[in-house]
């Protein structure tokens, strides 16, 4: 019991997953689609996941058994070999969101004066990206109280930072230096807040890790239910309120640098009070820790996955014990070995559209379930049509958005897809693949006897 998770964890863990690295390189790309009606394309966002939530809770109460989406295709579709290959995209999803995490903690640290960019002439970007992945390895051995601990400590500091920029920043426009802030209302109805909004869904991923973790968490039905209904409208609250502030005070930041345009936004601010300079270093720590936070709950909570996913034989058992009491050992290491491995290279910008556009899919089928049994249950229809539709309007969105403004991006991800693809088929159905290979091999056989039988006669 000791190692249980409350709801304080538990929302750690869901705004950890949410808030992390992501919302400083989305937020540049989504203003450059919808200008000040950025704000709108987080609400806009934010009420699919929030339909998708009410969908994942709804679902989560009929069954006796933690896993998330693996478990109610598993349950609820009944095709075993779905629910693997579910699984298997997710984890691939995980493994990339973390791999950006690493980097992205790589670059901002590398964005104080005070480290250099090489050490001995070894680049030291892949060095951090490594070690900071290691780092929460070692933390999650230690098990979920520590892990639970660090992520209270890391989301409390991001969010501190955020709220008392996005608020301070308000005041700043309101009452020191009064200006009229721009909210684009004029510009409504308008289509480019749907075009952001799918393109910012990867900013609100990051609740559903706590149904992986449902082991650790006390009262986890009831728990999660309360966790992921706080964590979504906050993380919501959070982002409008820093769209708000950057779009008005930092506009071309977000157009010629947009990962720190939070900084520039903060520079007027404490430039008032003849801190400008701080602007950049309180920007940076928030982005360390919310890279930091976004990783420590990502690695927990897809160790409680995999670790699932070999209890229902859809994972090699090599790589974990289903039975073990939390996350075996085995399965971090090998998690964080293959984290780590990707961090080395660089960009990971395929890897993590990847990873949206399957996290769309999943909500969107979660949603379809919860819609589909809404008469099993007191599960009201409203919220998963709304995270249905909105997972089907994002997909092609997010398509569309790729292919004509980052067409290698685009390549890259279907080539992805393709090979994960590949490899589920060929792991859940190698048996009946052998049969239908052995099947030819002796059709083959049969035809070069009968061809061999007819040269022999007269």
């Amino acid at each position: 019991m000791a190692e249980e998770l409350g709801l304080p964890g538990s929302l750690s863990i869901a705004l950890g997953g949410m808030i992390g690295g992501g919302i400083f390189a989305v937020l540049g790309v989504v203003a450059g689609i919808t200008g000040s009606l950025t704000w709108l394309a987080f609400v806009l966002a934010g009420l699919v996941a929030l339909g998708a939530g009410y969908s994942y809770n709804a679902l989560n109460a009929l069954v006796d058994a933690s896993g998330g989406s693996v478990t109610f295709v598993r349950c609820f579709v009944g095709n075993t070999t779905l629910a693997g290959m579910v699984g298997w995209t997710l984890l691939v999803g995980y493994i990339g969101s973390m791999g950006m995490y690493a980097v992205a903690f790589s670059e901002f640290a590398l964005g104080f004066s005070a480290l250099p960019s090489s050490l001995g002439g070894v680049p030291l970007r892949p060095v951090l990206s490594v070690g900071v992945v290691a780092l929460f390895v070692g933390l999650n051995l230690l098990g979920a109280r520590a892990s639970g601990t660090a992520e209270n400590a890391l989301v409390g500091g991001k969010i501190a930072v955020l709220v008392a920029l996005g608020v301070g920043g308000i005041v700043f426009a309101t009452a020191v230096e009064p200006r009229p802030l721009d909210y684009g209302l004029d510009r409504l109805p308008a289509f480019g807040p749907i075009m952001s909004a799918a393109v910012s869904f990867v900013a609100f991923q990051g609740w559903q890790l706590l149904f992986y973790d449902q082991e650790s968490i006390e009262n986890p039905t009831e728990t999660i239910r309360k966790a992921v209904y706080i964590a979504i409208p906050s993380a919501v609250a959070i982002y409008v309120v820093v769209a708000v502030v950057t779009t008005n005070l930092a506009s071309e930041a977000l157009r010629t640098h947009p990962h720190t345009a939070l900084a520039s936004a903060a520079e007027p601010l404490l430039g008032y009070f003849g801190y400008a300079s701080v602007g950049f270093t309180i920007v940076s720590l928030a982005a360390l820790l919310s890279t930091g936070s976004a990783l420590n709950a990502t690695l927990f909570s897809s160790g409680h996955l995999a670790k699932g996913m070999v209890s229902q034989n859809l994972l090699p058992d090599r790589i974990s014990d289903g039975e073990a009491d939390g996350v075996p050992p085995t399965t971090l290491v090998v998690l964080g070995a293959i984290t780590a491995a990707l961090t080395v290279p660089g960009s990971l910008g395929a890897v993590t559209s990847f990873a949206s556009l399957a996290f769309i899919v999943v909500f969107g089928s979660v949603s379809y379930l919860a819609f589909r049994h809404r008469e099993e249950a007191t599960i009201n229809p409203l919220p998963p049509l709304v995270g249905m539709v909105g997972a089907v309007s994002f997909l092609p969105l997010l398509f569309w958005h790729l292919y004509h403004n980052e067409p290698e991006t685009f390549v890259t991800v279907l080539a992805i897809a393709v090979v994960v693809a590949l490899a589920e088929v060929l792991y859940f159905e190698h048996d009946a693949l052998k049969e239908e290979v052995v099947a030819f091999e002796r059709d083959v056989e049969a035809a070069v006897e009968n061809i061999g039988h007819d040269r022999e006669e007269p």
